[in-house]
């Protein structure tokens, strides 16, 4: 059986794994599902469908899985999906997604998420990102793995963000914002590539030339961005592992709508 405080609140219909522990006057409602190892502290309200991997940190007063603030909404049956790992600290909110989406928002997995942070309905947020204090998240938004939102962010509706970019901290982020790439400021600008975020997460030296390549080529050329996808994609086979990087960019360049930080 889970460890349920006496002063908690867990609907009948909830599934807790045997090893869930739930803190002091939480509530949990209908429709959530919580996997083996996870802890929900003080206060916090869960509201379904909601699922919750393994392993999560779930900090006080957190508000998980309510209806998404759409004024669209009218109570179709979304869901929020967290996956496992993740730290969750005080005072998040993250809402469940829209049927005008996927009606998913969805969380991967190792995510450091700090207090005060908001993930809207429909966000999908990948695995082992940070999002520092009070950042958030607008609707339909989409984060990559690795990246990093800075404190006081806001990151606006149908954002992308690429995979291991970092934004500064108080990033008004209004356009899609390429992987690898540092950007801060409003109106936001881009300041170079992640270049310590690579070597933390074991780039070898080739590859990290081959990322600052491209980011001359798209931020430092005077090319189009027509004339600088093309330059970046003749950049195929020219660094050993390098491949995947030089099509994650080019792969994200050609979905991009709203255009790009540039």
């Amino acid at each position: 059986m889970a460890s349920v405080h006496a002063t908690a609140i867990v609907d009948a219909t909830a599934e807790l794994a045997a090893s869930v522990c739930v803190g002091p006057y939480a509530v949990i409602g209908a429709g959530v599902t919580v996997g083996e190892g996870t802890s929900i502290g003080a206060h916090c309200v869960i509201e379904g469908p909601t699922t919750i991997g393994r392993d999560n940190r779930i900090f006080s007063h957190a508000a998980l899985g309510g209806a998404p603030q759409d004024m669209k909404y009218r109570g179709e049956p979304t869901q929020l999906v967290i996956g496992d790992r993740n730290t969750i600290r005080e005072f998040c909110t993250l809402n469940r997604g829209t049927a005008q989406d996927t009606g998913v928002t969805r969380v991967g997995d190792d995510n450091w998420i700090m207090a005060y942070v908001h993930i809207a309905h429909d966000v999908q947020l990948g695995h082992r990102t940070i999002l520092a204090n009070n950042a958030t998240l607008a609707g339909h938004v989409h984060v990559g793995d690795w990246v990093i939102v800075g404190g006081l962010s806001g990151v606006h509706q149908f954002c992308k963000i690429g995979a291991h970019a970092m934004t500064g901290f108080q990033s008004h982020v209004s356009q899609d914002v390429p992987p690898f790439m540092m950007v801060s400021g409003h109106p936001l600008a881009e300041h170079g590539f992640n270049v310590e975020g690579l070597r933390r997460r074991g780039f070898s030296r080739e590859r990290i030339a081959l990322v600052k390549q491209m980011h001359r080529l798209l931020y430092r050329s005077g090319l189009t961005l027509e004339q600088a996808r093309g330059a970046i994609a003749a950049l195929v086979g020219s660094v050993e592992g390098g491949d995947d990087d030089v099509r994650l960019l080019l792969d994200f360049l050609a979905a991009a709508k709203r255009g790009i930080v540039r």
